[in-house]
């Protein structure tokens, strides 16, 4: 029986990284105006959309490589 690479628990990790990148993806998207002839400065450069939603990327994305290289516990 060959022995998986990865663990319960790193597919926990990856899973908690995906979820965190797609929330960062989903704060970024949309913004949609009511009237497409007016430039709405306040929702294309919300703060939401410039920097919380890719500091939530790029720590899904930093919890993508922990859940990668996280080796299993031994068991004694």
């Amino acid at each position: 029986m060959s022995k998986s690479l990865f663990t319960k628990e790193n597919y926990t990790w990856i899973m908690i990284g995906a979820v965190v990148i797609a929330l960062g993806m989903i704060l970024m998207s949309g913004g949609k105006s009511a009237d497409p002839n007016v430039f709405a400065n306040h929702e294309v450069y919300s703060t939401t959309r410039i920097t919380v939603a890719p500091i939530l990327i790029v720590v899904g994305l930093l919890i993508e490589v922990y859940a990668i290289f996280k080796k299993p516990k031994k068991v004694a």
